[in-house]
């Protein structure tokens, strides 16, 4: 249930920055800003890179923040800059990442109106000189809705049992395949904030914009209404951008999946046709900010042991299966496959981490597909070996299976770690490669008569299973039994919830 509470509209703010407004702290505090924490120019990026290191510990990450009564750049995760505000006393320090201001008397990220005045003029400078311009200009409440705030104080709290967010959606006549997308990308944690945040900019015809479209969903979804959605206007510019899908037989999920990505990445550029959006390698949309990553492929002469390597973006990785058409076998070196990240499984059980394996590994292309090397320069046999250089915000794993075999697959609700090759779980001091699921797509009968459904995550550990329009509570002993088409894992720590 929903509940009521006050909100002040004017936050008291923390008193202990009162030791550090004194002389020319507004400078002082801009000189950061440009310098370590925004970094418009080239540069400072480059000064930043080269000066923003941990003084205890020298890394570069682990939420790196600064001192701001002296120069000393700490680790925020490791507690480094913890131990230098204890001994110094110096209670407040900058996120060199977010430019959140920290004080460790009240232990919490706060509030100051002069500061955070002068954070949003530094950041929107840094834009500028990076060519961004307005185009995503933080919202700010207007007169209005400030004189809204002061006379309506209560709000709406998110309790663990709010449904806001959940809602069932009318199938328009085999439509399943495209509902189960919808399902998963509304309850893509990133992805949701930031529609949420009405960050899009349109520029192109909004009628025709599926950019907006989504935004226009995201905000029946969370609403608070109950009654199923009709997704027509949805139905309707799917058909329109991606012909292929147009009509109403039954389609492939996977390939919808795809087909809207592809969309909504040149959509955001505002291009139809994809000029500006045609290289993902050098976007900036939400789309490849949250879904791409970088596919490495590594080529190696058997005769002189040249690689050659390529790096391609991907939104998804396509694993195969027991009953694909690819040969298969467990990759799990000294294990039955009984165990996967602490959770058991049925013996002999097909895990997602003997998939990821058999995906990196090496593959000798054997006499019939010689590629001409740059060394020897002639056609020679070679292996190739595939491995994951950067990792998206949003893994999507697509399985293989074939669909006249009943297949299993023993998953996890927490992937520890992906890191170029997969790896099984081991504890690393970078938490940034952590995984967990948050949306799974099943598929029951064949293609041309089958039937697809969704469980979705919500509130961190609450699960439910989206069949079209109903909408019904799920265990995750439900989730990870089920015979998943389509895996979504979202990084952890970029969740929030």
């Amino acid at each position: 249930m929903d509940q009521e509470i006050t909100v002040n509209p004017h936050p008291a703010g923390c008193s202990h920055v009162n030791g550090f407004k004194v002389d020319n702290w507004k400078q002082n505090l801009r000189v950061i800003y440009q310098c370590f924490v925004w970094s418009g120019s080239v540069e400072t990026r480059k000064r930043k890179a080269k000066s923003c290191i941990c003084h205890l510990c020298g890394a570069h990450l682990n939420r790196l923040h600064s001192c701001l009564h002296c120069v000393f750049f700490g680790c925020f995760s490791k507690k480094h800059i913890h131990e230098h505000a204890k001994n110094k006393r110096h209670n407040l320090a900058i996120d060199l990442l977010y430019g959140g201001i920290y004080c460790f008397v009240c232990q919490d990220y706060i509030y100051d109106k002069d500061m955070e005045q002068i954070a949003k003029e530094e950041q929107r400078k840094a834009w500028k000189l990076q060519g961004i311009g307005e185009k995503y200009s933080m919202w700010e409440p207007t007169k209005r809705e400030l004189e809204l705030l002061r006379h309506n104080p209560k709000r709406r709290k998110i309790t663990a049992n709010c449904t806001i967010g959940l809602r069932g959606l009318i199938n328009l006549g085999n439509t399943c395949f495209m509902n189960c997308i919808v399902q998963a990308l509304t309850h893509t944690p990133l992805l949701r904030d930031f529609f949420l945040s009405d960050r899009h900019k349109c520029e192109m015809q909004s009628n025709s914009c599926l950019v907006c479209e989504m935004s226009q969903l995201f905000q029946e979804f969370y609403s608070g209404h109950r009654s199923p959605h009709i997704p027509f206007r949805l139905l309707h510019l799917v058909w329109t951008h991606a012909r292929h899908l147009a009509g109403y037989e039954q389609q492939d999920a996977h390939e919808f999946l795809i087909a809207a990505l592809d969309v909504l990445h040149r959509h955001c550029k505002g291009d139809d046709n994809g000029k500006k959006a045609n290289n993902p390698n050098h976007c900036s949309c939400i789309i490849d900010q949250i879904f791409t990553g970088g596919l490495q492929s590594d080529v190696t002469c058997q005769v002189c042991h040249g690689v050659s390597t390529t790096i391609d973006p991907f939104w998804d990785i396509s694993l195969d299966l027991p009953g694909s058409s690819t040969p298969f076998w467990p990759l799990s070196p000294g294990s039955d496959g009984s165990v996967v990240n602490g959770d058991s499984h049925p013996s002999g059980a097909t895990t997602l981490t003997d998939c990821l394996r058999r995906f990196t590994r090496p593959e000798h292309l054997g006499s019939s597909a010689k590629i001409k090397c740059s060394g020897c320069h002639s056609y020679q046999e070679s292996t190739k070996q595939l491995t994951m250089k950067r990792l998206p915000i949003v893994a999507c794993f697509h399985l293989k299976v074939n669909l006249r075999f009943r297949h299993h697959i023993a998953y996890s609700d927490k992937e520890s770690r992906m890191n170029g090759q997969y790896q099984q779980p081991v504890d690393s001091l970078n938490n940034d490669n952590k995984y967990s699921l948050f949306a799974v797509v099943n598929h029951q009968g064949t293609l041309e008569s089958g039937h697809y459904t969704t469980f979705i995550r919500q509130h961190k550990d609450q699960w439910f299973k989206c069949d079209d329009a109903i909408i019904t509570k799920a265990s995750i002993k439900d989730v990870l039994d089920s015979e998943g088409y389509l895996l979504f894992y979202h990084k952890q720590f970029l969740e929030y919830e």
